[in-house]
């Protein structure tokens, strides 16, 4: 055992140890953490200078050599523990072992040292001392345990952005007792971790730096979906604050009332700026549509005045009567058996919706007005042909009453003028080469289909017998229902 000028040596050495390692460390929490350490030992020091040199200290000498030995247990293990934890040479704190865990094992060690090596019986408290102090520090306690376990659970980091209690902010500092967050308007808020511990918390800045935000915006019934989305594209694609990757997307969310909504999801860096870019999205959806002349509709519940635009113009009308003039098919018709064929039976299609599909009874033919379209057939999809403006097609269906013999997708918005037999009827009982024309026109594209279907199967189906001209023209007076021509068997 130690005599007392031994125990003051040991004191001074273990101060100057303690003040060497000090300077020498970069990590500003052991610096900080080591002034207590050299405290206690300065302390531990002066006792010991009091008890070698004062008389008057033998009377209280037992007591006062228990208050050494917690003075250097507790020093030791100050120290200990935060060196041997942290990194001398950088200023950081380990994600493993946060602060508030290391001040845990400092203290959880301290007891188990003092008691069992010094013996000094600090877990022998009366149980109805433990009880009083128990009630009396439950909501320190409690705010204390539950810091810890935010410490060792990691819901969130100093510097991340959190929503919690209702408060959404970046976290300024975790302590024993508070959470603190730094709000947008720059208050402070601090929520006390037993309250924190209690709460759903979201995470902006995990398990990555990117946040997802959305907005929504309402557009006019009169635009195509395609072109609405296509819009909103393009004024993320102008947003500064925006990401490219993750992409952004965006979503048709509900029919409303006044408009159809529209939902815009994109990713930003920077949480802290999402009121921001918010803004510059809007600003670019604005000034996008005013551009592309899309509508953003006034609520429901504004009384305006509008004039409606007809489903059907004459400009519409005349731009039909000039495609069909245009085909080889009508060439031979007037201006009135022209306008006739062109009534308002123009469709809209959306990109990869099916217009007509093989193997469907159909009694009409289609002239695209607008756009493209592609043509598959029977086993496996196969794509024979694409469609452009001005290009038609389902007139062995019209003819024969047939099923249709391919599948017709329109290959992005597209618009087609759809001519029915009940239309055709009358053309064709005054200009009957118009029946002519369109069966040898079915018959070369049902060979062509024919022989793409073998192609495809690897196996023969058959020549389709050839239809004389004979065969194919009927009575136009006869009941509707029926096909204009029929097969004749050669």
């Amino acid at each position: 055992m130690l005599h007392p000028p031994a125990h003051f040596v040991l004191g001074v050495v273990l101060v100057v140890a303690a003040v060497a390692i000090r300077s020498a460390s970069a990590n500003r929490l052991v610096r900080r953490r080591l002034w207590l350490t050299i405290a206690l030992l300065v302390a531990y020091t002066a006792l010991n200078a009091v008890l070698m040199w004062s008389s008057a200290a033998a009377a209280v000498e037992p007591r006062l050599r228990s208050i050494e030995h917690l003075l250097l247990a507790l020093a030791l293990v100050n120290g200990a523990v935060f060196v041997a934890v942290n990194p001398l040479r950088a200023d950081r704190v380990p994600d493993h072992f946060p602060s508030i865990l290391q001040d845990a094992i400092v203290v959880g060690v301290f007891i188990v040292v003092a008691t069992f090596v010094f013996e000094e019986k600090l877990l022998t408290t009366s149980a109805v001392g433990a009880v009083v102090i128990g009630f009396a520090l439950q909501d320190t306690l409690g705010n204390a345990f539950a810091g810890l376990a935010i410490q060792i659970d990691k819901p969130f980091h100093v510097g991340d952005w959190v929503r919690v209690a209702g408060f959404e902010g970046r976290v300024h500092e975790i302590t024993w007792r508070a959470t603190k967050l730094r709000t947008k308007p720059g208050n402070l808020v601090v929520l006390p971790n037993n309250a924190v511990s209690k709460e759903a918390i979201t995470n902006y800045s995990e398990p990555a730096v990117a946040t997802r935000i959305e907005f929504e915006v309402g557009v006019s019934y009169l635009c195509p979906p395609n072109d609405a989305k296509a819009a909103i594209h393009e004024a993320l694609d102008r947003a500064p604050g925006v990401l490219r990757a993750p992409a952004p997307d965006v979503l048709l969310v509900d029919f409303a009332d006044s408009a159809i909504v529209y939902r815009a999801r994109f990713w930003i860096s920077d949480f802290d700026r999402d009121e921001a870019i918010r803004d510059e999205v809007r600003s670019a959806v604005y000034y996008t549509f005013r551009r592309r002349q899309i509508e953003i509709p006034w609520p429901i519940r504004v009384n305006y005045s509008r004039q409606d635009r007809p489903e059907d113009t004459p400009e519409q009308r005349a731009r039909r009567v000039e495609i069909l003039r245009a085909l080889d098919l009508f060439a031979a018709l007037d201006q009135t058996e022209l306008e006739r064929l062109a009534g308002p039976r123009e469709r809209l299609f959306a990109d990869r919706e099916v217009i007509v599909r093989q193997g469907e009874p159909g009694r009409s033919m289609f002239v695209i007005v607008d756009g493209a379209a592609r043509v598959t057939v029977e086993p496996g999809r196969h794509e024979v042909a694409r469609l452009d403006r001005g290009a038609y097609f389902g007139e062995m269906s019209l003819l024969t009453g047939d099923a249709r013999s391919a599948t017709v997708t329109a290959a992005g918005d597209c618009r087609v003028l759809e001519i029915t037999d009940d239309e055709l009827r009358p053309v064709a009982e005054a200009k009957p080469a118009i029946v002519e024309q369109l069966g040898e026109v079915a018959l070369r594209r049902r060979q062509q289909l024919d022989q793409t279907r073998e192609s495809a199967a690897r196996a023969g189906t058959g020549a389709e017998t050839p239809l004389t001209l004979a065969g194919r023209i009927r009575r136009f007076s006869a009941d509707p229902p029926r096909p204009l021509i029929t097969a004749a068997q050669g």
